[in-house]
């Protein structure tokens, strides 16, 4: 990772209950430099040589007065803090900024407000009971064991997504009647809808392919096409006779996606869908 070098060894936070932010915080550092060591204590050590981060007050704290809030009124955690200075390592700008959006800012918002948060709710099971003898300490680094799993996975499916983008720029840009094909099968939807594409197809995993429509828009999940009422719920001869396509051998009872034997097969699919929304009165 490039800036790897801002990582240092040590880390300090409080000790007592932790949340999700304290928690994430920890991961976050932890999947900077797996070698980082985080400790807890309830005072900061004179001179400590680390990071710092919910308590003391300084730049990855926000329980002072004047504590920073975001441009959208939305607070920032310690979490949000780490982020808004390490984000960039991980992921581009634009990921970033989406990430915060999306995953940092709701647990910036239940740790500052205690609004409802099923992940920090998920966190906090890991404080022992208040009658138990379990070591807090050890609690802590599970709870933190799972925030960085997490993690990973988030960081692992938007590098996935990044490079799904040049397999749909390319069927984008062999698209045919407002049919795209890929080569692989993919998550299309964040680089397809708001296109004028109708349809997509991509090699099934069952084997053959499937054509699915493409919705209005990413707020409505109304398609654009749906695949004809009569043949809804059919597969086999039955779909076929019905549809007069010979590769045709499934059709999902919502309309929305078609499975066939060939690709020529799944084109003539959406032609016809296509065909018969134009003919409807």
């Amino acid at each position: 990772m490039d800036n790897i070098h801002q990582i240092p060894q040590r880390a300090f936070t409080h000790s007592g209950k932790f949340h999700a932010d304290d928690v994430f915080s920890a991961a976050l550092l932890t999947y900077l430099n797996p070698k980082i060591q985080i400790e807890r204590g309830y005072e900061v050590p004179d001179d400590y040589d680390g990071i710092v981060f919910d308590i003391g007050g300084g730049e990855y704290d926000h329980h002072h007065e004047g504590a920073p809030v975001r441009e959208n009124g939305v607070p920032y955690g310690a979490f949000g803090l780490l982020w808004k200075s390490f984000g960039t390592v991980i992921l581009t700008q634009e990921e970033a900024e989406h990430f915060d959006e999306s995953f940092v800012q709701p647990l910036d918002l239940s740790d500052n407000t205690g609004s409802k948060n099923e992940v920090a709710e998920i966190i906090s099971l890991f404080n022992p009971p208040w009658d138990s003898e379990i070591d807090q300490d050890q609690c802590f680094l599970e709870a933190k064991s799972l925030a960085l799993t997490i993690l990973r996975k988030k960081f692992e499916h938007i590098e996935s997504s990044r490079r799904a983008e040049g397999i749909v720029g390319e069927a984008l840009a062999n698209a045919k009647n407002q049919i795209a094909v890929l080569s692989q099968g993919v998550p299309w939807k964040k680089f397809i809808i708001g296109t004028d594409i109708e349809f997509v197809i991509y090699p099934s995993d069952r084997g053959g392919y499937c054509a699915q429509g493409v919705p209005l828009d990413r707020d409505i999940k109304e398609l654009k096409i749906y695949f004809p009422e009569e043949w809804r719920g059919k597969r086999g001869d039955e779909l076929r006779e019905s549809s007069g396509i010979g590769e045709l051998h499934f059709c999902h009872n919502s309309g929305f996606l078609v499975a066939t034997d060939t690709v020529e097969g799944a084109i003539k699919a959406c032609v016809v869908a296509k065909e018969r929304q134009q003919e409807s009165p």
